[in-house]
């Protein structure tokens, strides 16, 4: 799938399809191609806009989830969107749950998959040996319970990225902001329905932080994904979206 990547009023953006709308929030290193088979499940039934959260591009000295959350609200209002679907993955959902709690009229629903925002094993604040190419190879395929998902050109995605000073500094900056930024004692404010689904091998949000996410938010389910790591709707796509289409079918198509 070749993306046209929409820029307007300062917003870039994907967007596809027609119907309710399901907005895609990427991780921290996350590209758009992440959500690929996402969108091409669902865009024949659905709206679907993935915004690019501007990660590099905020000012350093107020960059943080509650930014990006305030960007997203901004992107929302923007594009006169309400009652969406906010689906995140790892950063992207920790970015939904922080939005969910300040504007829950905005949101119909909530799908977390590897979500921060309790407890994350990621580069642990650092990337100490960057210059490493192996280094950096090893920690890409952390992500994942099968490391041939991270191919060659995921790793030389990610090693450009952490090898570039200004980038580096802002994924530090925001990594430190998610870790700061505990959701557990907000957790119950979200009443809305959420669905988890989770990677069994997940090693960067282990399983037991998505129970925990499972046991604080009040009208939440748990599904696993077995042999998967901290990405589902990349290394299980046919899964992930199955759980999601079932989700999706019973909070909407009622």
């Amino acid at each position: 799938m070749t993306y046209e990547i929409i820029e307007e009023d300062g917003f870039k953006y994907v967007e596809a399809g027609k119907g309710e709308t399901l907005v895609l929030l990427h991780g921290l290193m996350g590209e758009l191609s992440n959500w690929e088979l996402v969108i091409e499940r669902f865009k024949d039934r659905y709206h679907i806009v993935v915004p690019i959260l501007p990660i590099y591009d905020l000012p350093i000295l107020t960059l943080g989830v509650k930014a990006l959350s305030r960007y997203v609200h901004r992107f929302l209002k923007f594009k006169g969107l309400n009652q969406v679907v906010l689906i995140g993955n790892s950063l992207g959902g920790h970015v939904g749950l922080v939005f969910t709690v300040a504007h829950q009229e905005f949101v119909k629903a909530l799908v977390l998959t590897g979500s921060s925002g309790l407890y994350e094993n990621a580069f642990g604040g650092s990337f100490p040996r960057r210059e490493s190419y192996d280094y950096v190879k090893e920690k890409v395929a952390f992500t994942f319970y099968d490391p041939a998902i991270a191919t060659k050109e995921l790793v030389d995605e990610v090693f450009k990225t952490v090898n570039d000073r200004s980038r580096v500094i802002r994924i530090l900056t925001m990594a430190k902001s998610a870790i700061r930024h505990n959701m557990a004692k907000e957790l119950s404010k979200i009443t809305i329905p959420v669905s988890l689904i989770w990677g069994r091998n997940d090693q960067v949000t282990p399983p037991e932080v998505a129970q925990e996410f499972h046991e604080l938010l009040p009208n939440s389910e748990l599904n696993w994904v077995d042999k998967c790591g901290h990405v589902p709707m990349m290394e299980h796509p046919e899964i992930f979206n199955a759980f999601l289409e079932k989700f999706l079918e019973r909070i909407l198509l009622k």
